[in-house]
C-alpha cells in the first residue's frame, strides 16, 4: 500500500537541501532528460530553486523520447546533467557511442541505495520503470476470465481486443516492441537478430489491434474500446486515480484492482531503469562542476527520489526512498524481469541485445512500413519468404 506522504517530508527536503552554497546560484545547470513532461518539469525546477539551483532543462514539447535527448546532448555540447533514458542508452553513452558524451566520475552517498541499478563510478538509477499488459475483466472486457500467457505475444492469440501503438517510435513504444520480440531472439538470424516469426506476429499485433489514435494505451482500455491493452508502470496509479473524468465506465481500484488485472506473462516483463549521470562538459570550471555534483546528490537523494515518486507515481530506485513511499512493493514491480536475462548464444543481457540491434529494428519496422495510423489504408503484409533483410536493417536511403 502507498503510504500517505505528509508535507513534513516535502518541508524537510527544501529545508535539509537549502544550504547547497550561494555558488549553485551563479551558475545554471544544463539538463537533458525524456523525463521531461510539463508537470515533470515545474515541479523539478520550482524544487531546484527552492534548494538554491539555476536549472535549465526542456520539457517534451521541444525534446521528445530518449534518442532525442541524448542526441541533443550530444549535438549541442552544453550539457551538465543527463537523467531518464533506460539502460540501452545509458550502455551506449557509457560505451562511446555519441562522440560528444563523457561522464564525470562520481559516486553519490546514496550509490549504496540503488542496488543492482548502476553503472559504478558513471550513473545510477533514479527509476525503476517496466511496461505492463493490463485488462479488464469487468463486462467491458473478459467478463471474469483471467488471462495467462507465456510470453508477450501472446496476445495476439487471446481471443479479444487489443490496443497497439500507432508509432515506431518513443521510450514506451519501443519497450513494448522489445518485448513483443522477446520469444524469438535468434542471434544468427538476418533479420535483426530476430526470426522472422517474430516480425510476422508484430505485423499480426499492429494489423488486427485497434489504434484510437491516443498515446498510450491507458484511455482506450479506460473508455472500454478495447478489452486488453499495454501501458508504462509510472503513470498507472494516477491515471486509475483520475480514471472517472474520461470514461463512464472507468478502471477502478489503484493498488487493489476491481474491474482490471495485470495480464499473468510467465516471461515476465521487460524493465528499464533511468538513471543520472553527470557530463563531462569542456568548458565548465571545477568549482561549476562541484555545483552540478551538489545537484546531482540533493536530486538523487532519499527525500527528494519520495517527493518525485510521490508526485509522479513512479517507483525509485532508492530503496530508502520507496520505503517512504510504499509499505510494501506493489504487485506491477514484483514481475519477472526478463531485461536482465542473458541471451542464449552472446555474452550479453536481453537490455543489452537490445541496445545492439534497436538500430536494425527500427529500420525494419520503418522499412517495411509498421504502426500505421489508420486500418483502412494498411500497407499490404510483406512477402515474408522473399525479404532482403540485408536491405531492410539499413536505414531508407
Amino acid at each position: 500500500m502507498k503510504k500517505f506522504f505528509a508535507f513534513a517530508l516535502v518541508l524537510a527536503m527544501v529545508v535539509s537541501l537549502c544550504a547547497f552554497t550561494a555558488s549553485a546560484e551563479d551558475y545554471t545547470i544544463r539538463i537533458y532528460s525524456n523525463s521531461n513532461s510539463t508537470e515533470r518539469v515545474n515541479w523539478l525546477m520550482n524544487a531546484a530553486k527552492e534548494a538554491g539551483f539555476s536549472i535549465s532543462i526542456d520539457d517534451n514539447s521541444v525534446i521528445s523520447g530518449d534518442t532525442a535527448a541524448v542526441q541533443a546532448a550530444n549535438e549541442n555540447k552544453d550539457g551538465d546533467i543527463l537523467f531518464g533514458l533506460n539502460e540501452t542508452r545509458w550502455g551506449q553513452v557509457i560505451n562511446g557511442t555519441y562522440e560528444n558524451l563523457k561522464l564525470v566520475e562520481w559516486t553519490p552517498t546514496w550509490a549504496g541505495e540503488v542496488g543492482d541499478f548502476k553503472y559504478d563510478g558513471q550513473a545510477y538509477g533514479i527509476v525503476i520503470q517496466n511496461v505492463l499488459m493490463l485488462y479488464r475483466n469487468d463486462e467491458f472486457g473478459t467478463n471474469g476470465q483471467k488471462l495467462h500467457f507465456d510470453h508477450w505475444a501472446d496476445i495476439v492469440n487471446c481471443g479479444f481486443t487489443w490496443y497497439r501503438q500507432g508509432k515506431v517510435g518513443g521510450t514506451t513504444n519501443a519497450n513494448i516492441n522489445s518485448a513483443m520480440l522477446y520469444a524469438f531472439i535468434d542471434p544468427a538470424s538476418p533479420a535483426g537478430g530476430i526470426s522472422v516469426e517474430g516480425w510476422k506476429t508484430l505485423w499480426n499485433y499492429c494489423q488486427n489491434g485497434v489504434f484510437t489514435g491516443d498515446s498510450y494505451g491507458f484511455d482506450p482500455l479506460n473508455r472500454g474500446d478495447v478489452q486488453v491493452s499495454t501501458f508504462y508502470s509510472s503513470s498507472l496509479f494516477g491515471k486509475i486515480d483520475t480514471a472517472a473524468d474520461g470514461s463512464e465506465h472507468p478502471l477502478k481500484g489503484v493498488l487493489e484492482p476491481e474491474n482490471w488485472a495485470l495480464v499473468d506473462i510467465a516471461d515476465g516483463t521487460y524493465y528499464i531503469a533511468e538513471y543520472l549521470g553527470i557530463i563531462d562538459r569542456a568548458d565548465r570550471t571545477e568549482a561549476q562542476t562541484e555545483v552540478v555534483k551538489a545537484f546531482a546528490e540533493w536530486f538523487g537523494s532519499t527525500e527528494v527520489q519520495a517527493a518525485w515518486a510521490d508526485e509522479f507515481d513512479s517507483y525509485p530506485c532508492n530503496a530508502a526512498a520507496a520505503a517512504e513511499i510504499y509499505d510494501e512493493t506493489p504487485a506491477i514491480y514484483t514481475l519477472p524481469n526478463f531485461a536482465l536475462n542473458k541471451v542464449e548464444g552472446t555474452d550479453m543481457t536481453y537490455a543489452e541485445y537490445v541496445g545492439a540491434r534497436t538500430k536494425e529494428w527500427t529500420n525494419i519496422m520503418t522499412n517495411l512500413g509498421f504502426y500505421w495510423k489508420d486500418n483502412s489504408a494498411a500497407p499490404a503484409e510483406p512477402d515474408w519468404d522473399n525479404l532482403n533483410w540485408a536491405t531492410l536493417t539499413q536505414a531508407a536511403q
